[in-house]
């Protein structure tokens, strides 16, 4: 094997041949490898793995285009389709960029928005499960008036709903936020529902996920 790289594959086969056969004479002799190799590889010198290239290999077939068509291009539209991109550069160059570049311009595409694109908006996906989590908020009815005997009648209402589905309780409450319209709405609710979820959870909850 000498002046040939050994591939990862022979590394591994002479690791298993090693742990098999224990001695390293008996393992190299096992996967073709040299002497010289199997102690390299014991001292953990030859890896098999392949050494990443950092400079282009050739020449970017898009060069002549990229700054004065491509990029005005996706820069106003930048979910642009690399096959939209390749037609478009076929139509108004006849006969330059063949269809096998289009996978370097999808990939050339690829690298220009992770750089440069548009950032993406982070979401944070809520996800629920039977019996995790019941939540409480007050709310108040909006453009509704309610009056008892020619009288505004001042109140709010609690709500309590399941995450996950989304069963709700609604108890009028006569007067403001309290820890006591908490205690008896979270009560009541549970009474009604016939059990209680592992955990429950209030303050600020945008009435319990809106009503």
């Amino acid at each position: 094997m000498s002046g040939k790289k050994l591939t990862r594959l022979q590394v591994i086969l002479y690791m298993d041949s090693k742990l098999k056969c224990e001695t390293q004479i008996a393992a190299s002799a096992r996967t073709g490898v040299s002497i010289s190799s199997a102690y390299r590889m014991d001292k953990g010198k030859i890896t098999g793995d392949r050494r990443e290239i950092s400079w282009q290999t050739r020449e970017d077939p898009f060069a002549g285009a990229w700054q004065s068509v491509i990029l005005p291009e996706i820069e106003k539209h930048p979910n642009l389709l690399a096959i939209t991109i390749l037609e478009f550069l076929q139509e108004k160059f006849p006969g330059e960029y063949p269809d096998k570049l289009l996978r370097t311009l999808q990939r050339k595409l690829k690298k220009w928005r992770v750089l440069y694109g548009p950032k993406k908006d982070v979401i944070f996906n809520q996800e629920h499960f039977p019996g995790r989590i019941g939540i409480s908020d007050f709310t108040k009815l909006k453009g509704i008036t309610i009056t008892i005997r020619g009288q505004n009648f001042d109140h709010i209402f609690y709500h309590f709903r399941l995450g996950y589905s989304g069963w709700s309780f609604l108890k009028v409450v006569q007067g403001g936020e309290s820890y006591t319209a908490l205690a008896e709405g979270l009560q009541e609710a549970l009474w009604r529902l016939g059990g209680s979820p592992q955990e429950h959870r209030t303050d600020s909850l945008s009435a319990a996920f809106k009503i």
